[in-house]
């Protein structure tokens, strides 16, 4: 694979225009969605939602550059990046946030230090251990 600017890791994972992907994904490598997701993403590496690209659920990412649309809870550890073409609704938790002229940000936002996110995930994931179905 050649050198790419925009991820952090050497696999990227490519969800195509045309693809549309009920369910949950959990992954450690970086992702580009260009089609639609409904359901939750959490990974480790970066996010990058194409112009095409729709996310219905929660986003839980180190990063993310954002051209498309999501709605619901967007988790980002360090920068969230939100293009002009960009589409939010939902909530919006990150360290560091970027927002280009014409981005539309239907949103509360929670401006939080890396540690504070760490300790937001790690109370969510204990939570989420102790619920129990029948």
């Amino acid at each position: 694979m050649a050198d790419n600017k925009f991820f952090s890791s050497p696999s990227v994972d490519v969800v195509e225009k045309s693809t549309k992907i009920i369910g949950d994904i959990f992954s450690k490598a970086d992702f580009r969605i260009d089609g639609q997701v409904e359901g939750n993403i959490n990974t480790s590496g970066k996010v990058v939602v194409g112009n095409s690209g729709n996310i219905s659920g929660k986003l839980n990412c180190s990063n993310a550059d954002i051209s498309g649309k999501v709605s619901g809870s967007i988790e980002v550890k360090e920068t969230l990046s939100l293009m002009a073409d960009s589409y939010i609704s939902g909530d919006i938790a990150t360290a560091k946030l970027s927002v280009e002229e014409g981005a539309q940000v239907e949103a509360t936002i929670s401006m939080k230090s890396g540690k504070q996110l760490k300790a937001v995930e790690a109370e969510n994931e204990k939570n989420s251990q102790t619920e129990k179905t029948a």
